[in-house]
């Protein structure tokens, strides 16, 4: 079966750090574009980051850059988001899942599938 699962989500004070996981099984990460995204209540789901098979190519939303990093270790078949200097309005589901690239740039369109993303609340 072909899974793409988020883990590492919880409760987390402003200002705190948080690393999520998108650990893909039944198929490799290698050569794939892979997209973060998120929903806040009552929002609609929105781009966070994305990066092509190789960490050097990465794309982030204005509203996370400087404090998430998006990263992949093939070896673990996994893409990471580690995020810092959190803050409320980053309160979401956070969900990963393949995206699509346009001459070596990775572009966060919506993937067809979602998983059940893992939750981030950001509160003091």
């Amino acid at each position: 079966q072909l899974r793409l699962v988020e883990s590492g989500g919880g409760l987390v004070q402003p200002g705190g750090s948080l690393r999520l996981s998108c650990t893909a099984s039944g198929f490799t990460l290698d050569n794939l574009p892979i997209g973060w995204f998120r929903q806040a209540p009552g929002k609609e789901r929105e781009g966070v980051s994305c990066v092509l098979s190789s960490s050097s190519s990465t794309k982030y939303a204005d509203s996370v850059k400087g404090r998430f990093t998006i990263s992949k270790d093939n070896a673990k078949n996994t893409v990471f988001l580690q995020m810092n200097s959190l803050k409320p309005d980053d309160t979401a589901i956070y969900y990963c899942g393949v995206v699509t690239s346009v001459q070596g740039v990775c572009v966060m369109t919506p993937p067809p599938y979602w998983g059940q993303g893992t939750q981030v609340t950001v509160s003091s």
